[in-house]
C-alpha cells in the first residue's frame, strides 16, 4: 500500500492508494511473463530456457552491460517486441500486442520527455530496474 502526504486547506493529510508499488506488480507480471525463461531471479536460467536456441539475457546486469545506466527506452522496446516480430525473431513473444488494451501511464524513457505506456509494460521495466546489480 503506498501512502501520499499532501498539505491542503486543512493541514496534513494522508492519502491511502490502494493499488500496489509498481515494483510488486511488475514482480508478479514478471513472474508469470517472463521467469519461464529468465528465471525466478532474472538470470537468465528459467525452466524454459532449455528449449530455446541461444543464451537468454541475465536481466540483472541490465544497466551493467549499458555503462551503469539503466536504458528504460531500450528495455520497454525489447518488452513489446515489435521490431523483434517485424524481422522474425520470435525467441521472445511479442507482448506489447497483448498490452495494447491496458490503460497507460507516462513514463521517462531517459531523454525527460514523458512518453504513455502500457501499464502492464512499465511495471514490469520498473522492477527490472530493482533488480539490477
Amino acid at each position: 500500500m503506498r501512502f501520499t502526504w499532501i498539505f491542503g486547506a486543512f493541514g496534513l493529510v494522508t492519502l491511502w492508494a490502494c493499488a500496489e508499488m509498481p515494483e510488486v506488480e511488475g514482480q508478479k507480471l514478471y513472474v508469470e511473463m517472463c521467469a519461464a525463461c529468465h528465471g525466478a531471479d532474472g538470470r537468465g536460467e528459467g525452466p524454459a530456457a532449455a528449449r530455446v536456441n541461444r543464451p537468454i539475457p541475465d536481466l540483472t546486469l541490465i544497466s551493467a552491460r549499458n555503462g551503469g545506466v539503466f536504458p528504460m527506452a531500450d528495455v520497454l522496446s525489447e518488452i513489446d517486441g515489435y521490431t523483434r516480430a517485424k524481422h522474425g525473431n520470435l525467441t521472445m513473444p511479442e507482448f506489447g500486442v497483448m498490452m495494447e488494451d491496458q490503460p497507460t501511464v507516462l513514463v521517462d524513457t531517459g531523454d525527460g520527455i514523458q512518453s504513455p505506456v502500457p501499464r502492464p509494460m512499465a511495471d514490469i521495466a520498473f522492477y527490472l530496474r530493482e533488480i539490477q546489480q
